[in-house]
């Protein structure tokens, strides 16, 4: 065994502590949902990861990014981001979900076909 060989890696949390063992959320949280740091959101006194979310949120961000950029698995940031919403720290924009039916989009499609 060699000792120094390589960086020292420190110990991390594991991700289901930082969500208390939790995987689901209150709100549907879609990869697309865009998040964004609060007004006057104070971040002093809560988890390094909450910390480092409210700095990456000051302009809108997709919640695949914020995952992406603070190397969590989607589901804990989810998890983290709905909790950090109902303390005030991030707003989360939630597409619209008003759609049209796929049914309306089929006769559409065969109607521009047929031109």
């Amino acid at each position: 065994m060699t000792s120094g060989a390589g960086p020292q890696r420190s110990p991390r949390v594991r991700p289901y502590t930082m969500t208390r063992g939790r995987t689901r959320t209150g709100a549907a949280l879609a990869v697309e949902t865009l998040v964004e740091t609060a007004t006057g959101a104070e971040s002093r006194g809560v988890p390094q990861e909450q910390q480092a979310i409210c700095r990456l949120c000051v302009r809108p961000i997709s919640v695949a990014e914020v995952s992406a950029r603070v190397a969590l698995p989607l589901g804990v940031v989810r998890v983290l981001l709905d909790d950090m919403a109902g303390d005030g720290l991030v707003v989360l924009h939630v597409p619209a979900t008003d759609r049209p039916d796929l049914a309306l989009m089929e006769r559409v499609l065969d109607g521009l076909q047929r031109l």
